[in-house]
């Protein structure tokens, strides 16, 4: 179930639930369970379908090197999607409205898509619902997180289209692709620095439900947090995908996987930041050491 990997799931919910101007409550924590229940069901869904591909490219995986059955895999992942269903019910039918197609999703990938040219799109369909989970499980509404579920969506597209050629290796397509999609969603997350002063004056910042309140710091300290975040996104996976596009091997590839999945965490968190939701973001961005240091012990990919 690639524990490292748990640690880019809160993220989702949160920065959807920022993205339209409100607070986590206790339905947000209902939908962070659901979206763990979910994203590990898929976990032990895809090692059940790839079994055989596994024993093949990848045979100290559990279950080929017979550490685990096929059977309790494909249990684990049914009692696991059922689980993250019923989460999101006790949310609210909104969240359930979100949480069906995204379970959809990630069984359609799994056992059918994953191997086709619609899988990449598929993986960051995902995601993107993912964090509308957290929108609609809090206020019942998602309009306003599209724009973040986009965002996180193409990252998470990026990431699944280097994915395709971890164990054999590949070109260095994939991974330079990769990184320009890096850069223009750093960009684009950026905050201006024109934006902050207006004719000598503090600009008011706006988030999606109308201007800021006195709640929230002012937005130098605000952009600059964003900012922040904003390098650390980068800086995740600059490195992990130069070298793989000088050297598309399996090794340097899964590298590469694993820093896309972890850049996922300052994403989420830069996402959560420019919707002035400071302290929320740090709490994102305070799950990154803990992915990176489960990481040294399991693999994220």
């Amino acid at each position: 179930m690639r524990l490292p990997a748990l640690f880019s799931v809160p993220g989702d919910a949160l920065a959807g639930t920022a993205a339209v101007g409100a607070a986590p409550n206790s339905r947000t924590l209902l939908a962070i369970g659901s979206s763990l229940c979910l994203y590990e069901a898929g976990m032990a869904l895809n090692d059940w379908a790839d079994r055989d591909v596994d024993a093949v490219e990848r045979p100290h995986r559990p279950l080929p090197s017979g550490r685990v059955r096929p059977s309790a895999a494909l249990t684990a992942a049914c009692a696991l999607t059922a689980a993250g269903l019923a989460l999101a019910a006790r949310a609210g039918r909104p969240a359930l409205a979100v949480a069906a197609p995204l379970a959809a999703t990630v069984w359609a990938y799994d056992l059918t898509l994953k191997h086709t040219p619609a899988g990449p799109v598929a993986m960051a369909a995902a995601r993107g619902l993912d964090l509308l989970l957290g929108a609609a499980a809090t206020t019942g509404r998602t309009r306003g997180a599209l724009p973040s579920a986009m965002l996180l969506g193409t990252h998470t597209l990026a990431v699944t289209t280097v994915s395709r050629q971890e164990a054999r290796g590949g070109s260095p397509l994939a991974p330079s692709a990769a990184l320009a999609t890096t850069a223009l969603l750093t960009l684009r997350v950026t905050p201006r620095p024109a934006g902050l002063m207006t004719g000598g004056r503090q600009a008011p910042a706006h988030g999606p439900t109308g201007p800021r309140t006195a709640r929230h710091p002012g937005p130098e300290s605000g952009a600059l947090l964003t900012t922040g975040l904003a390098a650390a996104y980068a800086a995740t996976t600059a490195r992990p995908y130069f070298h793989a596009i000088l050297n598309p091997s399996p090794p340097l590839t899964q590298r590469a996987v694993g820093a896309g999945i972890r850049a996922t965490i300052p994403l989420q968190a830069t996402l959560t930041a420019r919707s002035s939701r400071t302290a929320t973001a740090l709490l994102i961005a305070a799950l990154a050491p803990l992915g990176a240091r489960f990481a040294r012990k399991v693999s994220v990919t």
